[in-house]
């Protein structure tokens, strides 16, 4: 399956912060530190991923092309259009009408569109139509076991 996404919605810059806790030591993925276990200070999540709200959105990726980079099915993407499109950055594309999420690779003069799961073979962009979305900054995806949004 390869990937899409479907437009959630923008970044409301007029949102409330809603602030969350945050632990001013970093989570050891190994043997737990009582010691670290302190607040520092708040974090608002949503200015932390959003950095320009006008030019900000939200899309749901579906499909399993990008897996390689963190990109699953069904994960929330942060995209920013005020970003250019360089080589090496992940974007969502219109291609022929298609929305997806690919990196955006360059050899020679020619763009292609490569997908970050070996089954897929990349996209060469000459010759078809293509509009770029916005550059994805951040992905957000729930772990096997919990509830989805």
């Amino acid at each position: 399956m390869s990937l899409s996404v479907s437009l959630l919605g923008r970044a409301d810059p007029a949102a409330l912060p809603q602030t969350l806790p945050l632990f001013s030591s970093a989570v050891r993925a190994g043997f737990p530190s009582p010691a670290d276990d302190h607040l520092d200070t708040d974090l608002d999540l949503h200015r932390h991923v959003v950095k320009r709200p006008a030019s900000t959105y939200f899309v749901r990726a579906e499909g399993d092309s990008m897996i390689g980079d963190g990109i699953h099915h069904g994960d929330l993407l942060v995209v920013d259009r005020s970003l250019e499109a360089l080589p090496g950055r992940i974007i969502v594309i219109a291609v022929d009408g298609e929305l997806t999420v690919k990196r955006l690779e360059q050899v020679g003069q020619r763009g292609y569109l490569r997908a970050s799961n070996p089954a897929y073979k990349p996209i060469p962009l000459e010759g078809r139509e293509s509009h770029v979305w916005g550059v994805v900054t951040h992905v957000l995806h729930s772990l096997p076991g919990a509830p989805l949004p």
